[in-house]
């Protein structure tokens, strides 16, 4: 009951009073006064060029202008984002994808290629504002853009024409070492006989590509109950996060070992010595509390256990992957 309550005053009232309010006429104290239907939205969508500026749209090719103007409003701006870095991220995430399946070091290329996902959202915005910096002996970009094309150095972050394409570009770099990790999987799940045959049969690497690879991978992840999550004894901090939310949210398989943690964990902890004992102990400051407190689990048990032996880890074979290829 007291959860229904938390619930009910934190979720389900502000739902339905900013769903009321957008019909109505409302002020700072709650109130609501006249009924006005979709006004509110035809003034934000008409009226309000911070949202929708209509005055940079002429009518010639719509469709042109909602993808190249940039000082349309934020809706205009959100949709560059669904448009570019979706379509980019999932491109440039396949295309590492089958490149990184075929090299020597497949391993040590996917962790390169993966480590922005690993790190801090603020360290991926340090290092791309070091990267647009205008002076071109900090920003790398600006060195290129100056040094070799012999360009006056430009203010990617300070141009409202360029701003919202360089931060898109910053975020694609920042995640399509996950796509790479997801399409990867897929591609290592299409049997090497399909593809020996096809090369056989005389098919280029284009049409393989595209008539063999494509299909089979849009198969893998248009079926339902396919998501596979592979755990481990090392799998806590972040990437539990990551498995508790899938299983909340998700029909996902667990596939491996038991994670490292329970779903409620401690965050960021510091080290402080007791000035008088001595004793180091260590103070959280947060308490990533996903689960509902009653949820006394040590840990997240896979449903398919297939754990990692000393000599597996020697061989470099991994027990959890084979399970799920095998399936």
């Amino acid at each position: 009951m007291p959860a229904l309550v938390v619930l009910a005053i934190f979720l389900i009232y502000p739902a339905y009073y900013t769903i009321r309010l957008a019909f109505y006429e409302g002020d700072f104290h709650f109130g609501f006064f006249h009924y006005l239907g979709i006004a509110n939205f035809k003034q934000l969508l008409t009226n309000d060029p911070d949202f929708l500026d209509v005055s940079k749209f002429h009518g010639v090719n719509i469709l042109k202008e909602l993808v190249y103007k940039n000082d349309g409003g934020a809706l205009i701006n959100n949709l560059h984002w669904v448009i570019f870095y979706i379509s980019f991220a999932l491109a440039i995430g396949l295309g590492l994808a089958v490149l990184a399946v075929r090299v020597r070091y497949e391993r040590a290329v996917k962790t390169a290629i993966f480590v922005p996902m690993a790190i801090s959202a603020t360290a991926v915005g340090i290092i791309w504002l070091l990267v647009y910096n205008t002076d071109s002996n900090v920003g790398v970009l600006n060195a290129l853009w100056h040094g070799v094309l012999g360009q006056h150095p430009v203010s990617w972050l300070g141009n409202p024409g360029i701003v919202n394409y360089a931060l898109i570009l910053a975020y694609i770099w920042a995640s399509i070492g996950f796509v790479m990790v997801v399409l990867s999987a897929a591609i290592k799940g299409i049997p090497a006989e399909i593809m020996e045959a096809a090369r056989v049969d005389g098919a280029g690497e284009w049409n393989i590509f595209r008539r063999i690879m494509l299909p089979l991978i849009k198969s893998k992840y248009d079926v339902p109950g396919r998501l596979y999550v592979l755990t481990g004894r090392r799998t806590w901090s972040a990437a539990q996060m990551l498995v508790t939310e899938l299983q909340k949210y998700t029909t996902a398989i667990f596939v491996g070992e038991p994670t490292a943690s329970r779903g409620n964990a401690y965050g960021d902890s510091y080290r402080i010595v007791m000035p008088n004992s001595r004793v180091t102990v260590r103070v959280s400051t947060l308490w990533w509390q996903y689960l509902d407190p009653r949820d006394k689990r040590a840990m997240i048990e896979p449903q398919i256990k297939a754990p990692l032996t000393f000599a597996d880890y020697v061989a470099g074979n991994d027990p959890a992957l084979m399970a799920v290829l095998r399936r």
